[in-house]
């Protein structure tokens, strides 16, 4: 995502470009372990220790810039066209022939020669869609043909079936028809040698469409990653399960799992994990051979029982950082190995559950899109102005949870209440993330953000 002072560009790399997907590349440099959060009041988005040394800080452009740099789309697979829906191309896509292949009628009617169709005309035969072109139509004669119906020989024109009077098998044109009239040009959609689809395209019925109008049975398409979602904490219980004194329920898991479905990633499984070191790596290791991708949630602050952090760096180059944003400082990116030989990218996220969504949405939602080949890594942005003020805090870029109207012909942002890391009902009542920036710690009313959008509006 972007800092609101550049607009609606996200400082990220061409997704186009194919940087090398290793280990250990593109990690951000420096930085300080990570501090844990807080539930903090309605003036706040969350993390605690906010006040620390700005020196600590990782910017969020160039930590994000460095994760999306350091991710490469998957390999290519070839899927049946329906199949291949929602899948972004891998090449390009050439029209090897026109559409349409041929001149054809857009009409049901009669296919005539217009400089002579004048009086009374015999119809001296019949074409329908699908037919070979065998016949041809004389000056002063007229053929009967079908919408979609290959155009015969010697026709200029053809007139539709209502502008003509019909006695058995001759036909009065009503008026004139002009040469061209009704007729589909081969080449008139496609013409044969252009590019019709770019590599990047996300498919969708139109392009699929095309595909098909081109005789293609298959498309190359980047394959959508598959997701493994880890909960971490003891104090974590699944929704529906019985649940203990103080504990709480996992909101996190499904949370994340929802938002890797809405990009289209295939969530291969989503479980809690307990803080026992041992246990927690031996969960890791079991799904890693399932994953293109692997988020953790929790486990990255600093505290007594935050061994995520000790595992996953075990496990692979995992960097900790503290990141200039709030909600979600503490954040954790690498690489793991998934495989003999194959890597793979991991997230360790925060606990507070609207620090683990704003985590996902920042830097998780444009990864998944860049392994799945696509050029539009994040959400949509619309500027707006503000209806009341807004507190933050200085080198940090801060999400405040909106809500969005139409006034005036212009957009409004009110702050949807409680500003908490832990308030997941802000979450529930917001359209969009307004993003102040780093430089700023207040910003009056009547002042404009750029807003990310989370829900049509």
């Amino acid at each position: 995502m972007s800092t609101a002072e550049q607009g609606s560009q996200a400082p990220v790399a061409d997704a186009g470009g194919e940087p090398d997907h290793t280990a250990g590349t593109g990690q951000p440099a420096g930085g300080a372990a990570s501090a844990p959060e807080d539930q903090s009041g309605p003036s706040h988005a969350g993390d605690a220790h906010d006040h620390g040394p700005a020196r600590e800080l990782v910017s969020l452009p160039d930590h994000l810039q460095r994760i999306v740099e350091s991710i490469r789309p998957l390999s290519p697979i070839q899927l049946s066209l329906l199949d291949s829906s929602g899948c972004a191309l891998a090449t390009d896509v050439v029209a090897h022939e026109d559409i349409p292949p041929f001149d054809n009628s857009a009409m049901d009617g009669y296919a005539v020669v217009a400089e002579s169709a004048e009086g009374w005309l015999p119809v001296t035969g019949e074409v329908a869609a699908g037919d070979e072109p065998r016949l041809s139509v004389e000056p002063d004669t007229a053929v009967r043909i079908m919408t979609g119906a290959a155009l015969p020989a010697g026709a200029t024109a053809v007139v539709p079936v209502e502008h003509v009077d019909e006695d058995g098998e001759r036909i009065r044109l009503r008026q004139a028809p002009q040469p061209g009239a009704h007729i589909r040009r081969a080449g008139e959609s496609v013409e044969a040698g252009e590019t019709v689809l770019v590599a990047g395209t996300v498919l969708d019925a139109a392009s699929i469409g095309m595909l098909a109008a081109l005789g293609h049975s298959y498309a190359s398409v980047f394959p959508h990653p598959r997701v493994v979602i880890v909960s971490t904490g003891e104090e974590l219980s699944d929704p529906g399960a019985e649940r203990s004194p103080g504990a709480i329920f996992d909101a996190n898991g499904y949370v994340l799992t929802a938002l890797a479905r809405d990009t289209g990633a295939q969530t291969v499984r989503r479980m809690i994990a307990s803080d026992d070191e041992a246990a927690l790596r031996e969960t890791i290791e079991e799904l890693l051979p399932h994953a293109d991708l692997l988020v953790t949630t929790g486990g990255v602050s600093a505290g007594k029982y935050d061994l995520v952090k000790v595992v996953l760096a075990e496990l692979g180059d995992v960097q900790f950082h503290k990141v200039g944003m709030r909600p979600g400082m503490p954040q954790a990116f690498g690489f793991i190995e998934a495989d003999p030989g194959r890597v793979i990218p991991c997230f360790g996220l925060p606990g507070n559950p609207v620090s683990a969504y704003v985590s996902f949405e920042v830097f998780v939602r444009p990864t998944i899109r860049r392994m799945q080949g696509r050029r539009d890594l994040s959400r949509p942005r619309i500027s707006a102005a503000l209806e009341a003020p807004i507190e933050s805090v200085a080198d940090k870029v801060e999400f405040v949870r909106v809500t969005l109207r139409r006034r005036d012909g212009e957009w409004q942002a009110r702050p949807t209440g409680n500003q908490g890391s832990g308030i997941l009902r802000s979450l529930v009542e917001a359209d969009g993330l307004a993003e102040v920036p780093s430089d700023r710690d207040h910003l009056d009313i009547g002042e404009r953000v750029v807003v990310h959008l989370l829900r049509s509006v």
